[in-house]
C-alpha cells in the first residue's frame, strides 16, 4: 500500500511541540547533547524574521516525520549568499521514501528564491544511509572540515 504524501511548510510558532522530538532524535542519532537553553534559542531565531535561519517540517498524516534548518551567510567568493543546510533528519520509520530528498529540494527551492549561489552540508563519515543520498544529489567537496571549539 502507498504511503500517503508529505507536505513541506516552514516552522510556525504552534509547531514546537511537533519540532522538540525531531530535533531530539537527531541529536541521539548524532550523540550530541544540546542545551536545552541553546534549543529554546534556536527556536526563537526560527520564528524571528530578522534571523538568517530557518527551518521546515515535513508533515505526513497530521504527524511531523521530518525537520530540516539552514542558515544562510556571506561568502567571499561570491556575490550571493551561500545556503548551509545544517540540520536534516527523517523519523526512522519514514526512511526510504523520498522526504530527506524532498527537504534538501525544499532548501535548495529557499535558496533559489533568496538568491544563493550554492547550498553545501556536511555528515559524518559514518552516515552510509545518508551519504547515499547526497552522493546521487550533490558534489563531495573534496575539504576536510578542521574545527576549534571555544
Amino acid at each position: 500500500m502507498p504511503r500517503t504524501p508529505i507536505a513541506i511548510r516552514p516552522l510556525g510558532a504552534a509547531d514546537h511541540t511537533a519540532w522538540l522530538p525531531l530535533w531530539q532524535a537527531y541529536q541521539r542519532f548524532y550523540n550530541a547533547e544540546i542545551p536545552a537553553a541553546t534549543s529554546a534559542v534556536t527556536w526563537q531565531r526560527f520564528l524571528d524574521p530578522a534571523e538568517p535561519m530557518h527551518a521546515a517540517l515535513a508533515w505526513r498524516d497530521g504527524a511531523a516525520v521530518g525537520l530540516v534548518h539552514w542558515i544562510f551567510h556571506r561568502s567571499c567568493w561570491t556575490v550571493g549568499d551561500y545556503c548551509y543546510l545544517q540540520d536534516l533528519f527523517v523519523a526512522e520509520d519514514q526512511r526510504g521514501g523520498g522526504i530527506g530528498r524532498a527537504l534538501i529540494e525544499h532548501v535548495n527551492a529557499q535558496a533559489v528564491a533568496a538568491g544563493a549561489s550554492r547550498v553545501h552540508w556536511l555528515t559524518q563519515e559514518t552516515n552510509y544511509a545518508g551519504r547515499q543520498l547526497y552522493d546521487r544529489l550533490a558534489e563531495r567537496s573534496g575539504f576536510i572540515q578542521y574545527r576549534q571549539l571555544l
